[in-house]
């Protein structure tokens, strides 16, 4: 059979994985990617020195402080399909990025950890998967830990996302009486073996069992299975049985319990998104100005750019742009047009991510993400297409929270600072204004990391040792509505006007009051919050 967009396509499933900080979600992609086959041994996230690396975080400061800052993406085969696994910064000072990364997201993977429940970021980026009706796999995690108790926290699940829990498994205990879990359709215990995490873990759990052998196999004694038993009984009646539908309408998220770190639940997990998790959907569209929308197993190859990310080979100064697939069969050597700039792009070495490896793509289809080289040409948010007429809805750029002036220690080195700052800010995790009055760069950002691992980026990526000092500044606005009108605003508050790295007019306010006070003296001129760009 030939590889079309028809028969491939229902193969993909691609999907992000959000959580709190902490809670476990860097050790469970390295987790997924050991049950997929697509590594031999696990990253020790909470390892020590030159011994703590993982596959997905590949920034330096990512890798001494085991967090996650950027976003990756992993594609890997497992049992017939083919997954793409969107990583998304975990600290909530990037949730800009996070907010794009989803935008590629067909589903989620919703962590929790054990003992806290949801956490704020966590709720903060299930708003956002709602707002754009992701469906929710959630993986309650850590439960080799002490944990709190199983059925509260399928109460928070529903009182605060106001989402129907339905636990395809359920466990017996938590912390030191962590004993396995029960599949509650097939009536199997799958026992808990605690192990050091590793390689082992291909093999390492024994096979599950009926519960009624649970005792006599030594995995629980008469009291836990009693108890087990009993619990189940009051889940059937308790909690709503698992409906496809209503999951992939956003109204129920199936959930399902275990240990990423002892690779525990992960292959169930993994079952679970090969089973339920959404193939590529319909995207809406335009084409030449007219409202359409655009179906994966359409012919015409086309997609949109939802990251950019400098020097993740840092010996070649690389500039990769993840393009999401929406529909075609893309080829190596194709050429595609962007929209927005008709500039036409031929796409000799398109890449194929496993974090900061890589190979060429021959081929990929609609779901799929690939990482397009380039110096500039291609930004976050746009669409490309063979005709070059297809344009999806934009990215849009949120107005910074924290306003700061950076300047090189080094004088001489000032025209390098201008081209990294560019180049760092065109990955749309910072945004850059230029104050139209002075030399000075304003870099805005959500939160205080962004700035910290701007600065170690800087120094380690382009040699320029920087330093971040206080803003005359607190807010920015972009400017929109008539040019006229926006022109002769811009001429009467010249000392407060900039412009973004697109060349966009922003107003530079020194206080959310006085933006307040302006935009009434000139309700003609928007002050945006967004930018649209796309």
């Amino acid at each position: 059979m030939s590889n079309t967009p028809a028969t491939e396509a229902p193969r993909r499933r691609t999907f992000a994985i959000i959580s709190h900080p902490d809670a476990g979600k860097t050790t469970l992609t390295e987790h997924l990617l050991l049950a997929g086959g697509s590594i031999r041994a696990a990253g020790q996230v909470r390892a020590r020195g030159e011994n703590r690396r993982t596959r997905s975080d590949w920034m330096k400061i990512e890798k001494e402080r085991g967090i996650s800052v950027s976003s990756s993406v992993m594609t890997f085969e497992h049992d017939g399909k083919v997954f793409n696994l969107l990583d998304t910064p975990g600290h909530e000072d990037f949730s800009e990025d996070t907010y794009r990364t989803l935008t590629a997201a067909d589903a989620a993977i919703m962590v929790l950890d054990a003992a806290k429940g949801i956490e704020p970021q966590t709720l903060k980026l299930f708003e956002v998967c709602r707002l754009r009706d992701i469906p929710i796999i959630t993986f309650i995690n850590k439960m080799d830990r002490e944990a709190e108790d199983s059925l509260a926290l399928l109460d928070e699940v529903a009182s605060k996302l106001q989402l129907d829990p339905s636990p395809l498994y359920w466990p017996a205990g938590s912390g030191n009486r962590f004993r396995g879990m029960l599949e509650l359709k097939t009536g199997l215990f799958y026992p808990f073996t605690r192990r050091e995490s590793g390689s082992e873990y291909d093999q390492g759990h024994e096979a599950p069992a009926l519960l009624d052998q649970a005792v006599a196999k030594g995995w629980l004694d008469q009291a836990e299975l009693d108890e087990l038993r009993d619990t189940a009984e009051l889940l059937e009646g308790g909690f709503k049985a698992f409906d496809t539908i209503s999951f992939l309408e956003g109204h129920m998220t199936p959930v399902i319990f275990g240990s990423a770190l002892r690779h525990y639940g992960v292959n169930q997990l993994l079952q679970a998104i090969g089973d339920f998790a959404p193939a590529p959907k319909t995207v809406a569209a335009s084409k030449a100005g007219t409202d359409t929308t655009v179906d994966p197993t359409d012919k015409e190859v086309t997609g949109f750019v939802f990251k950019v990310q400098a020097n993740m080979d840092p010996n070649h100064r690389d500039r990769i742009a993840m393009l999401k697939l929406t529909s075609g069969k893309f080829q190596r050597g194709m050429k595609l047009k962007v929209q927005n700039t008709g500039k036409q792009l031929s796409v000799n070495a398109p890449i194929m991510f496993f974090a900061s490896d890589r190979e060429l793509a021959e081929d990929a289809f609609g779901g799929d993400v690939i990482g397009i080289p380039n110096h500039g040409v291609l930004r976050v948010g746009d669409s490309l297409s063979e005709s070059g007429t297809v344009r999806f809805q934009g990215l849009p750029n949120f107005a910074p929270e924290i306003l700061q002036r950076v300047r090189v220690k080094d004088p001489l080195k000032a025209k390098h600072l201008k081209k990294a700052l560019e180049s760092l800010a065109e990955e749309g995790v910072t945004q850059l204004f230029r104050p139209s009055i002075g030399s000075d760069f304003i870099v805005g950002a959500v939160g205080q990391l962004q700035f910290e691992v701007m600065a170690d980026r800087l120094a380690n990526e382009y040699g320029l040792d920087v330093i971040f000092e206080p803003s005359p500044y607190a807010e920015a606005r972009w400017l929109g509505g008539d040019a006229a009108k926006i022109e002769d605003f811009a001429g009467k508050h010249r000392s407060a006007m900039g412009t973004d790295i697109d060349e966009f007019p922003v107003f530079l306010g020194k206080s959310a009051w006085e933006i307040g006070y302006v935009a009434e003296r000139y309700p003609d001129v928007k002050f945006l919050r967004t930018k649209e760009r796309g």
